[in-house]
């Protein structure tokens, strides 16, 4: 497969505008052999287009060698579900956003130090997700990711790759400085939902509705925008942690 794959992109490409086969790697597991293909599909989430391309490919490793095709998708891709290989391979875009808050603008808005954030995200997002056995290490990705998901028509089902999130933060001497990792961000900017008229107006809103120049650039802008917001939520429920307020503030809110 690893000597063939020009052969493999070829017969790929054919039946996509603007996929691109970048890899494939295979994965043995006694006489089961399950191929990951790896593509770059412009401005769309591509899950379509991916799965199109591959059916000509897996039919040429078919006709060339004694292996007969089960099934199109063996679960290694990984699709709408938890999975280490997306967090640690990616899956979609693999983006991160970061900040740094000068440690007077955290006292003062946020109503805590740099130090209890700082704490919190240790003993919450890290040490306690690691207890839990999690695979997201953050406070609230996910709210942030499905807010954007259903607003601009992207797969709501692509929330569990979406929440596939490390939030760090660390005290410094004058700011906090806190990111976010998202290893398995899935989006587009083209097709599905994304031509819905409301959907369409939101990514609009943020300047990035359509394809892109170069083709990719507005989804690659998109993953920005969202692991963004992710991380202004992070940062608003960390510090409602840190100060106490999170369940004063839920209460005199009714949610």
């Amino acid at each position: 497969v690893r000597e063939n794959e020009g052969r493999l992109a070829a017969v790929a490409e054919k039946t996509t505008r603007f996929g691109e086969l970048q890899e494939v790697t295979p994965y043995i597991v006694g006489d089961n052999v399950f191929l990951r293909f790896s593509y770059h599909t412009g401005d769309a989430n591509g899950m379509n287009m991916a799965t199109i391309a591959t059916r000509p490919a897996a039919e040429l490793v078919e006709e060339e060698t004694p292996a007969s095709l089960v099934a199109l998708s063996g679960n290694l891709c990984v699709d709408k579900k938890p999975a280490a290989i997306n967090a640690v391979e990616g899956r979609g875009h693999t983006v991160t956003a970061d900040v740094t808050v000068p440690r007077e603008t955290v006292e003062e808005r946020l109503d805590t130090t740099p130090e209890a954030i700082e704490a919190v995200n240790t003993r919450k997002n890290l040490v306690g997700s690691a207890k839990a056995g999690s695979l997201g290490f953050n406070a609230q990705a996910a709210n942030v990711v499905a807010g954007v998901f259903i607003a601009t028509g992207q797969d709501e089902a692509h929330v569990v790759e979406g929440s596939n999130c490390i939030t760090t933060a660390e005290a410094r001497e004058d700011e906090l400085y806190a990111s976010v990792s998202l290893a398995s961000l899935q989006v587009g900017t083209v097709g599905g939902g994304t031509d819905l008229a409301t959907q369409s107006e939101a990514l609009e809103l943020v300047g990035l509705a359509g394809g892109g120049d170069p083709p990719g650039a507005n989804a690659d802008a998109f993953a920005e925008v969202v692991a963004t917001g992710a991380l202004a939520g992070e940062l608003s429920l960390l510090s409602a942690l840190a100060s106490r307020h999170l369940s004063s503030a839920h209460a005199e809110l009714g949610r």
